[in-house]
């Protein structure tokens, strides 16, 4: 590889961000093209419930075979990685990686406040993780799932969802505010 190809493939800074509007035109392409080919939409929370699924019948199948929502996803002979959205949420970290790589913004960084630790930061962080993926999974789906699979085909549950995401942020916002001024 010649270093000019090099410096083309991996940028020493940042490339300019996609413009929105195109971006949620090749969105809207790769979801109708996902409906289309796979019957199933885009969404990531229910890989992190398999994964869960996976680990606890490791060590504890009687657990999964006594309840009745890791039953449907384990049990048995069944795999709870033999699904759809598996390869759908490693194909959304790769993408990810692979474009912070190709437009030179693959580095480590927190983004805070200049009021509060890193240590803080990630905290906080790891806890609305926690929260939202515990809601996503009450929701029945995360906002990829609702806002985009069930918003398209005009799920008025999902609507409903994502007024609710949405509002309880906006909420939710004035009190972690501190957080980054």
């Amino acid at each position: 590889m010649t270093a000019q190809t090099k410096k083309t493939l991996f940028p020493t800074s940042p490339k300019p961000f996609v413009h929105p509007y195109f971006g949620g035109m090749i969105l809207g392409i790769v979801l109708f093209l996902a409906l289309l080919l796979t019957g199933n939409g885009l969404g990531s929370s229910g890989a992190t419930s398999r994964f869960v699924t996976a680990v606890t019948d490791l060590f504890n199948p009687t657990h999964v075979d006594r309840t009745p929502y890791l039953l449907k996803m384990a049990g048995g002979d069944k795999n709870p990685l033999d699904d759809w959205i598996v390869p759908v949420y490693f194909g959304a970290l790769l993408g990810g990686f692979s474009s912070g790589l190709f437009s030179g913004r693959l580095k480590f960084e927190t983004t805070k406040g200049p009021n509060i630790s890193n240590q803080t930061r990630w905290l906080m962080s790891f806890l609305g993780g926690v929260i939202f993926l515990y809601g996503a999974r009450m929701a029945r789906g995360c906002t990829s799932g609702q806002a985009l699979t069930g918003g398209t085909t005009l799920s008025a549950g999902s609507w409903v969802v994502m007024f609710a995401i949405f509002g309880g942020a906006y909420g939710l916002a004035y009190f972690v505010r501190k957080l980054w001024n």
